[in-house]
C-alpha cells in the first residue's frame, strides 16, 4: 500500500459565502454550479458532463472519481444529480455547515428593518 506523505488542507467557504449573500443568495450559487455542470440537453450532471466540465475547467479528475461524486450524491440511483440532489450533496459535504446545521437568515419585518430567524439548510 503506498503511503501519501502530504496533507490536503481544506477550507470551507460556504459559511462566509451564506453571510456575505444571505441564504438566498447562496442558494442561488449552488444553482448556478449546477447549471455549469449539467447536461444542457437533460438537465441533470451526468458522468459525461461532469468529466467534460471538469476536462474544461482545468482539471484532471479520474474517471472512478467521478463516477464516486455521482454516486455520493445520487439519492433517487438514476446516475445522475439533479439540482436538488446537488444542492443536498454541497451542504452534506460542507463541514462548517453539518458541525452546525443550523444558519442565520434574515426576513424583512417592514422597510426599514430586518430581523434574523434561523432556518434549517436541510430544509431550504
Amino acid at each position: 500500500m503506498e503511503f501519501l506523505d502530504y496533507i490536503l488542507d481544506f477550507e470551507d467557504y460556504f459559511p462566509s459565502m451564506i453571510a456575505r449573500l444571505g441564504a438566498e443568495g447562496f442558494i442561488e450559487e449552488l444553482c448556478n454550479g449546477f447549471r455549469l455542470l449539467m447536461d444542457v440537453n437533460r438537465g441533470v450532471i451526468t458522468f459525461e458532463s461532469l468529466k467534460m466540465n471538469c476536462l474544461l475547467l482545468g482539471l484532471e479528475v479520474r474517471d472512478d472519481e467521478l463516477l464516486c461524486m455521482l454516486m455520493e450524491g445520487d439519492l433517487d440511483g438514476d446516475g445522475a444529480l439533479s439540482q436538488m440532489e446537488f444542492c443536498i450533496l454541497m451542504f452534506r459535504l460542507s463541514p462548517c455547515l453539518m458541525d452546525s446545521p443550523k444558519m442565520y437568515t434574515t426576513t424583512p419585518t417592514n422597510t426599514t428593518t430586518t430581523t434574523a430567524t434561523i432556518a434549517d439548510p436541510m430544509l431550504m
